[in-house]
């Protein structure tokens, strides 16, 4: 049998085009994750206070690493993107001083 050549026999999802939008976070304990995450980012900070800056956080069960380049994960793992841990800043906001609100 001749193939054509053209169209692969079987697709693997997310190998082509871009990695998957964001977190599903309605599939996910959303607390836990960002706690596990920011605990490894934190703690690599600790240890490398000098060292480059990392994109995210690869969890795998309770267990997180701070990887510097997009990650192909295994089934098991989550990606946490550093926006979702360190919180998005404008260019307004990053420059403001915020003092204490009034109640």
């Amino acid at each position: 049998m001749a193939s054509t050549g053209a169209f692969p026999s079987f697709q693997i999802q997310g190998a082509l085009g871009s990695a998957p939008s964001g977190l599903r976070l309605d599939l996910i304990n959303s607390q836990q994750v960002f706690q596990l995450a920011r605990r490894a980012l934190f703690h690599y900070m600790e240890r490398c206070p000098l060292g480059g800056d990392p994109i995210g956080v690869v969890l795998q069960g309770q267990r997180g690493r701070v990887v510097f380049e997009q990650p192909i994960l295994l089934p098991d793992e989550q990606f946490v993107p550093i926006d979702l841990l360190r919180g998005r800043q404008t260019a307004r906001t990053a420059n403001r001083l915020r003092m204490p609100r009034n109640r």
